[in-house]
């Protein structure tokens, strides 16, 4: 029980960090379409975009540790590790969609554009991920 309950925890630290590195590479580097924190100026959201990544990355070690420990102890759940991964980006994902988005304002997907359509495939996908993740955890849990 314990090891599944890590094996998830794991997963949901990697998740964020996939999440977050998914978010700050492709929206904040590639397409310039925001930083973190855009309610300042262009170097003040690099910055906050460095503050970010560096909070994905340190997600994403915390997870791989606790898998590399969880395997040496020969007690990884591989469904729950998934379970949590799933559970984990979904849940940043809608997390960042709504507070940071709407209720915080601290940055938009896009500018100049009709926002609508981007925030609902952003909380949609937020929202399949999670629970798809939530879902693989309760049957990982039922199996048990």
């Amino acid at each position: 029980m314990v090891a599944r309950a890590r094996s998830a925890w794991a997963g949901a630290a990697i998740g964020i960090g996939i999440a977050a590195f998914a978010d700050e590479t492709v929206f904040h580097q590639l397409l310039h379409w925001h930083h973190f924190y855009d309610k300042s100026t262009s170097d003040a959201g690099l910055v906050s975009d460095g503050l970010f990544h560096a909070f994905g990355w340190f997600a994403t070690v915390l997870g791989l540790v606790l898998v590399a420990d969880l395997r040496r102890r020969a007690a990884l759940s591989g469904r729950a590790l998934l379970g949590g991964i799933l559970t984990g980006a979904g849940a940043f994902q809608l997390y960042d969609g709504t507070i940071q988005h709407k209720l915080l304002t601290l940055h938009q997907i896009r500018y100049h554009v009709n926002l609508v359509p981007y925030d609902w495939a952003w909380n949609a996908i937020a929202v399949l991920l999670l629970v798809t993740g939530v879902v693989l955890l309760v049957r990982e849990r039922a199996r048990a």
